[in-house]
């Protein structure tokens, strides 16, 4: 038997890595905005009661599309039990990152969630290189401290300084980080496929997401808010429940075909909008030179991290290999004679290879 041995795996396409990217990016920006006017713009009581409609919306989708044939959910041997073991403990994070985000959405000013948000970035590499073995180059690790340094000088002179708000944000970060990695780490299994973890995921959220609900005693006031007969509340209110699910499939799409660490920098770029236009919208935001200084420092960061996460190679453990077995049977010869044929037959086998491989193996 003779074995030829190729690096590097099966890579998706440069188109659909922009794409997916961008998905994200655009989902990301219409959600939180949304979640915003929401939530401040018209002091919705229960960010939590957002969180659980987003999550039900998603089931709603999904189930839909499964019994419309549009997609497909594989079937698991062993019941809810099997599926629970195989999914945990991705709805934990989701659930505790949404409410988290949620939560510093209404807390904090949008441009002090963009710059606090950095903190995800590092929190993200670092659980990357324990979990995944995955180790960003040394530039992407300077332009992460830049960012860090950016949102601390931008802490530091907050105006609106808010402790719940900076709490919430910072395990916002963690639980994003946990989350991600977790998601690479489900979907590169294929046990479930895409859309089977998003709506095992949700389902098994749903239970602690409508505790957290009961135990903040909101709904009596989510129930007599003033604003259920606004036809623009109640458009804001639907679109951001839908763009829960959008925002969720976007993130699995640009984790799956990127990494957790590529989707955070996305996270990063569409905070430079977020940044500038939370100035403006929103009307929390409190101007001091100190602060204005931090966040651009920190968007600049982002802008050359970003650079660097699209264009600089991931260093990893072990390069992938892609190994291409061939047996050979020979009729009995002389030994110089069986190693002749063998030599012939092997360069035959990596010929005819190479013939449907996009790259050659190295001579």
């Amino acid at each position: 038997m003779v074995n030829v041995a190729r690096k590097g795996g099966d890579e998706h396409p440069f188109s659909a890595k922009v794409s997916s990217a961008v998905f994200y990016g655009v989902s990301s920006v219409a959600i939180m905005t949304c979640n915003k006017v929401v939530l401040t713009g018209y002091n919705f009581p229960s960010a939590k009661i957002l969180a659980l409609s987003q999550i039900i919306v998603t089931m709603i989708v999904i189930t839909f599309a499964r019994v419309t044939g549009l997609v497909t959910i594989p079937a698991i041997a062993g019941g809810q039990s099997a599926i629970f073991r195989k999914v945990f403990p991705l709805p934990l994070f989701y659930v505790l990152n949404l409410a988290a985000g949620l939560m510093a959405t209404k807390a904090l000013s949008l441009p002090m969630f963009a710059v606090l948000r950095r903190f995800s970035i590092w929190m993200t590499m670092v659980g990357e290189g324990y979990l995944l073995k995955r180790y960003a180059s040394f530039e992407i690790k300077c332009c992460v401290g830049a960012m860090i340094l950016g949102a601390i000088v931008a802490a530091a002179d907050d105006l609106a300084f808010n402790l719940y708000g900076y709490t919430v944000i910072l395990l916002n970060d963690l639980f994003t980080a946990a989350n991600g990695i977790y998601v690479k780490k489900k979907l590169d299994s294929k046990e479930l496929g895409t859309f089977g973890l998003m709506f095992y995921n949700c389902l098994y959220c749903f239970p602690v997401a409508a505790f957290m609900v009961y135990q903040e005693g909101r709904a009596g006031e989510v129930l007599e808010f003033e604003y259920w007969a606004s036809p623009t509340f109640m458009a804001l209110f639907s679109m951001s429940s839908i763009l829960g699910f959008v925002l969720t499939l976007a993130i699995f799409k640009c984790t799956q075909i990127n990494s957790p660490l590529t989707t955070t920098v996305i996270g990063c770029l569409k905070n430079v909008l977020i940044s500038y236009g939370g100035m403006f919208i929103g009307g929390d935001y409190v101007f001091s030179m100190v602060n204005f200084l931090g966040l651009n420092i920190s968007i600049v960061g982002s802008l050359v991290y970003s650079y660097y996460a699209f264009l600089a190679k991931t260093k990893t453990t072990k390069p992938a290999v892609k190994t291409i077995s061939y047996r050979i049977d020979l009729p009995a010869q002389s030994d110089q004679a069986t190693t002749a044929a063998a030599h012939r037959a092997a360069e035959e086998g990596a010929a005819r290879a190479d013939a449907g491989s996009p790259s050659k193996p190295p001579t």
